[in-house]
């Protein structure tokens, strides 16, 4: 594969594309890719939302709604770099509007769901059709407009993205404490239906004609099955389940088996080359710690709210606007930032404000207001990450050569999420929250104030070993930096 973007997608082959932003054209490819992406946005923002609803309404155990988390991020994080490279050659289009109407289906199938481990088995599609349309969409980007237009056109693209992402906890609340939790799946129905009809009508196909090789199928299989066993050995940990042993001995078997094919593979999923580079390694682990305690901490907020402060729906979904809408508007400024006293600061001061935040959700407690008590929480944690997402992002970026920025940017992606997916399956084990606990105030409570150190730890010791394994100026910024971080809207 040839070119550069996040995701491990590559755009560089097929030609180039002529489309020209400011024509009709460019705006109905636009439309299309916003629109296609903000759907698995949306969904998994919003589904956080109404995990106390999902639990209540399908007798569910504190595990099915770990799962029900974990089930997407797992097979999104175990698949996304092959979404990539089946774009790049079947056709980025097809591949992205196959997605697209994998992801409606599986949606459907949450919406219906008739017990919770329905819905855990639909949210694992939903992340396999997550997987194919997510690397699509920026691909398409970057493949079908014209040069001059390309920059312009992923700044657009990132900054509605990060619009959705905003929105996504507010439309959660919304319609759980409307129609109904269900809804949050359902809707995407219409979405993807006007995704694929302009899709097909008005966006050109490309794809890269230099890729050529057999698919590293394996390697996509094994690192699933890696993940899942891991998450499925600390899951059942919290639950009581007594075969957490023979989960953790198969998670080590697949993760050995997995690198014995990666290394051996003639294209892999994975170049292990890549961890040669000791900053490219450090800067992932730095990525998980980070994405861990934030994932972690949102996971059991949304209980917190609802279940310990007696919060509404939609003004639990309010928690987390603050953040995003922090986290979008003053990135550009935090890279520029970045920029210019490179990523040892940042990514050293960042985190430990981000655990700053997160301490001050202590303050959240059965009496709990939003404005004195859950604002300047959530307030703090947002320019916490502000100022240390596009350094990281940079930085895994320029630790490795130019020609391997996509794979790199993938693996930067893939790290977030498995951060967050190990954070919501070990820590309920931790802190002793199991089975229906999870119904109960008082347990939510003390199970939160365990959580909120345990993360904030995460983000002190992603601090840390920055600080001792970062140099000051780190690595040459990337000649199109600015693109690249417009590339990589704000993860949460």
């Amino acid at each position: 594969m040839s070119g550069t973007a996040v995701d491990g997608t590559s755009v560089g082959g097929g030609g180039g594309g002529g489309v020209a932003l400011a024509g009709a054209a460019g705006r109905w490819v636009l439309f299309t890719t916003v629109l296609g992406s903000a759907m698995a946005m949306i969904d998994s923002t919003a589904v956080n939302v109404a995990l106390p609803h999902i639990g209540t309404d399908l007798h569910a155990s504190l595990a099915a709604l770990q799962w029900s988390v974990n089930a997407y991020l797992l097979t999104l994080a175990g698949l996304i770099l092959l979404g990539g490279a089946l774009g790049d050659r079947y056709g980025r289009r097809r591949v992205f509007l196959i997605g697209v109407v994998w992801f409606a289906l599986a949606s459907a199938a949450c919406g219906l769901a008739p017990d919770a481990w329905v819905l855990v088995a639909a949210r694992a599609l939903q992340g396999v059709g997550g997987a194919l349309l997510t690397p699509g969409s920026l691909a398409l980007i970057q493949s079908v407009f014209r040069q001059q237009d390309r920059a312009a056109a992923v700044g657009l693209w990132s900054g509605l993205g990060g619009v959705a992402g905003a929105l996504g906890p507010l439309l959660g609340g919304w319609l759980v404490g409307g129609p109904g939790w269900r809804w949050v799946f359902l809707i995407n129905l219409p979405l993807a239906v006007a995704v694929v009809a302009v899709g097909l009508r008005h966006v050109p196909e490309n794809r890269d004609e230099t890729a050529t090789g057999r698919f590293d199928m394996a390697g996509a299989a094994l690192a699933a099955l890696a993940l899942g066993a891991v998450t499925a050995a600390l899951t059942s940990t919290a639950s009581g389940v007594g075969w957490s042993a023979g989960a953790a001995v198969l998670a080590l078997l697949a993760a050995l088996a997995f690198v014995l094919v990666e290394r051996r593979a003639a294209v892999p999923m994975l170049p292990l080359g890549l961890f040669s580079s000791r900053l490219f390694t450090v800067v992932n682990l730095v990525t998980v710690l980070i994405y861990a305690g934030m994932g972690g901490v949102l996971f059991f907020l949304v209980l917190q709210l609802q279940i310990a402060a007696g919060f509404p729906p939609l003004l639990a979904g309010l928690g987390t606007l603050p953040l995003t809408v922090i986290m979008l508007s003053l990135s550009p400024t935090a890279a520029r930032l970045g920029d210019r006293i490179g990523p040892r600061i940042p990514l050293t001061v960042g985190p430990l404000l981000a655990a700053t935040g997160i301490l001050l959700m202590l303050r959240i407690g059965p009496d709990a207001s939003y404005v004195p008590d859950v604002l300047p929480a959530t307030t703090v944690l947002g320019f916490g990450m502000t100022l240390l997402v596009a350094p990281l992002t940079a930085t895994a970026l320029n630790s490795v050569e130019d020609r391997r920025a996509g794979i790199a940017s993938g693996v930067n992606n893939a790290a977030a999420r498995i951060g967050s997916l190990l954070a919501v399956a070990a820590l309920p084990a931790l802190v002793g929250l199991s089975g229906g606990e999870y119904r109960s105030p008082d347990a939510v409570d003390q199970a939160f104030r365990g959580a909120v150190w345990i993360c904030a730890g995460l983000m002190v010791a992603a601090a840390l070993l920055t600080w001792f394994e970062i140099c000051g100026r780190g690595v040459a910024a990337l000649p199109d930096a600015e693109a690249v971080r417009k590339a990589n809207p704000p993860r949460i």
